[in-house]
């Protein structure tokens, strides 16, 4: 499957003499976009190979990766269960746009508090959700393992040779790793994290080797789903200018940070960008409620 590169054309871009594409991976699935369809892809054949009947996962209330399972649970005749982060949204998860469409899809939810949701990866907590809901296959929070890996290391393709550097989001830092293994040894993949810490590199370095990568932890606006009106104007305004929707969470941050790295003069003169646009679009329509209790702009949809 080969996704078609966008080349986005600003005044900006031509004042500072660099390139700019971005691979619209939002565009490869309606329900199940961008990273989330490739960090599923191999799930789901291995977990119907092994003869698995359901898919466990984990996610917040806004979660690109509970709605994509749900989905791709869905098609593949999968049945889906999403351990949600939060108790208060037992009785209102009808009220939020992301796990409404996933009930849609056929997804059953287990509500957890906080405190038991920080325990989702230890053998106890599993064994627990074993004894409840019987055998399943496990997908990690935001999707990320080896499977994973293997279906970003195919967002890049022979067409994209020629770019110097690849960007990305990053979250649980599977893509990243998938675009790091796949990418050229002239090439430079860049990480914009969209969370707060130090942790992400060694996450990364499980999959994937040191090779010509960095992360650049300037433009998290304060950390996971933090934003300002800054980064709304600009995501509003890019969108007007140039026709490409982007969310709040990841690639928002990540084309607010490489713009202002090319203000600053980053890229030397003739550089050619390739931005990997990893969806998430879903989860506009929630930021916004959350936009409108604290009385900031909306993001157009």
């Amino acid at each position: 499957m080969v996704i078609p590169n966008q080349k986005v054309h600003l005044p900006l871009l031509e004042e500072k003499d660099v390139t700019l594409y971005i691979k619209r991976e939002d565009t490869v699935h309606p329900f199940v976009s961008g990273n989330k369809y490739r960090k599923l892809k191999y799930n789901v054949i291995e977990a119907k190979k092994r003869e698995y009947t359901g898919l466990l996962t984990f996610g917040g209330a806004f979660s690109n990766h509970i709605a994509a399972t749900a989905f791709a649970g869905k098609e593949a005749e999968l049945k889906t269960l999403g351990v949600i982060r939060g108790e208060e949204l037992i009785d209102n998860w009808q009220e939020n746009p992301t796990l409404k469409q996933a009930k849609e899809h056929g997804m059953e939810f287990h509500f957890v508090s906080r405190s038991d949701y920080r325990e989702k990866d230890s053998t106890e907590f599993i064994k627990k959700l074993e004894a409840l809901f019987g055998d399943f296959y496990l997908l990690p929070e935001g999707g990320t393992n080896t499977l994973a890996v293997k279906g970003c290391e195919e967002i890049l393709n022979e067409t994209d040779t020629d770019f110097d550097f690849i960007c990305s989001c990053v979250g649980t830092g599977g893509t990243v790793a998938g675009l790091i293994n796949s990418s050229k040894l002239h090439q430079t993949v860049l990480g914009f994290p969209a969370l707060k810490g130090d942790f992400l590199k060694q996450d990364i370095l499980k999959f994937a080797g040191n090779k010509n990568w960095e992360l650049i932890s300037d433009y998290h606006f304060g950390g996971y789903a933090k934003v300002n009106e800054n980064l709304i104007d600009f995501i509003n305004t890019f969108k007007k200018e140039t026709g490409i929707p982007l969310d709040p969470i990841y690639t928002g941050k990540m084309l607010f940070g490489i713009f202002d790295l090319i203000k600053k003069d980053t890229f030397k003169k003739g550089a050619q960008i390739l931005a990997i646009h990893t969806g998430g679009l879903q989860g506009i329509k929630g930021m916004n409620l959350v936009l409108k209790k604290r009385s900031l702009p909306l993001l157009d949809v």
